[in-house]
């Protein structure tokens, strides 16, 4: 899928190529999703009256149910089978089950619709357009059965959210969080370069999950890579929303491109 790395155009002003880039990352730039938080002035100035985050949080899950007729058996991701197929959490329980499912797909194809960044992995190596691993991405993302009821703006506003709670409350004044993600193979992640033994350059999947617990990475690998993430590439973390169907402890949704990182070794 060399060289290009994604679409020429996206939906938040900044070219896909430099969004994607370690450069990005280490002086990263506020991101927006056009037209999301101006569509949605009613959420945000009842946002800018919340006083704690999960004031705020509940404030948006009662908008997002509002706008997107999501009844309260859907608030974790179980409802009927009318809500689940078109609700966002019924997006992030499938996510965090298994992140090549097709939910995963669908947000994977979110990432790349918004942001222009293809993935890199899905069920197996995507490298070119007409391979088997794509064409099994483009089936999943693109199932009927995820989008109806304007799943896509649902997740903007999940994101936009997420960014606001970011500066709100959860990481004021700050444009990085150190993340660590565990691995015993670099499937997912592409090694583009080795600085010395214990740095790589690595191409990270257009959206993949972290976590703030360096203890919590080592169940999942020998290998730890220890990042700087931008907030700015955050979609979900687990302190967002008090009740939601991602269980691991200090999860981050986080979308990928080329990072810096430091390889720990056990």
């Amino acid at each position: 899928m060399e060289p290009h790395r994604g679409h020429s155009t996206n939906l938040v002003g900044v070219p896909t190529g430099l969004i994607c880039s370690t450069a990005f990352n280490a002086f990263p730039v506020p991101l927006h999703i056009a037209s999301v938080r101006d569509s949605n002035r009613s959420l945000f100035k009842m946002l800018a009256e919340a006083e704690d985050p999960l004031t705020a949080a509940g404030m948006f899950e009662a908008y997002m149910a509002t706008m997107f007729d999501l009844d309260d058996q859907d608030r974790d991701g179980r409802g009927p089978a009318r809500f689940r197929a078109s609700s966002y959490l019924r997006l992030l329980r499938g996510w965090g089950y298994e992140a090549n499912s097709p939910e995963g797909a669908v947000l994977k194809g979110w990432v790349e619709s918004r942001f222009g960044l293809f993935p890199t992995y899905h069920k197996d190596g995507i490298t070119r357009f007409s391979g088997p691993a794509w064409i099994t991405y483009i089936e999943e993302k693109m199932s009927s059965r995820f989008h109806s009821n304007a799943i896509q703006g649902q997740l903007d506003l999940l994101y936009e959210f997420c960014q606001w709670a970011l500066g709100r409350f959860h990481s004021v004044g700050k444009k990085h969080i150190t993340l660590y993600r565990g691995t015993n193979r670099f499937e997912e992640q592409q090694v583009l370069s080795r600085p010395d033994k214990r740095h790589v350059v690595v191409r990270l999947n257009s959206l993949l999950s972290f976590t703030s617990e360096r203890e919590m990475a080592e169940s999942f690998g020998d290998i730890i890579l220890e990042v700087e993430v931008p907030t700015v590439k955050i979609l979900f973390f687990n302190e967002l929303l008090p009740k939601h169907a991602l269980k691991g402890e200090g999860e981050y949704v986080v979308i990928g491109g080329d990072y810096e990182a430091k390889a720990l070794y056990y």
